[in-house]
């Protein structure tokens, strides 16, 4: 990635990768916010082990 990007520039998928998304082309700002999505998503799932191992809710 380069530090003077646009979130608005774009780039293509892969065909495969096409696949699971539904379409090629893609922004920064997509990939971005699919970034954050997942990385929200994941980190939801750890709190959920760790309140079963330590259980401490809402820390």
């Amino acid at each position: 990635m380069n530090a003077g990007a646009a979130l608005d520039d774009s780039g293509r998928l892969s065909e495969r990768e096409a696949g699971h998304v539904g379409d090629r082309g893609v922004s920064l700002r997509w990939i971005l916010v699919h970034m954050i999505e997942e990385y929200a998503r994941h980190n939801g799932h750890a709190d959920l082990v760790r309140e079963r191992i330590d259980g401490v809710t809402g820390a």
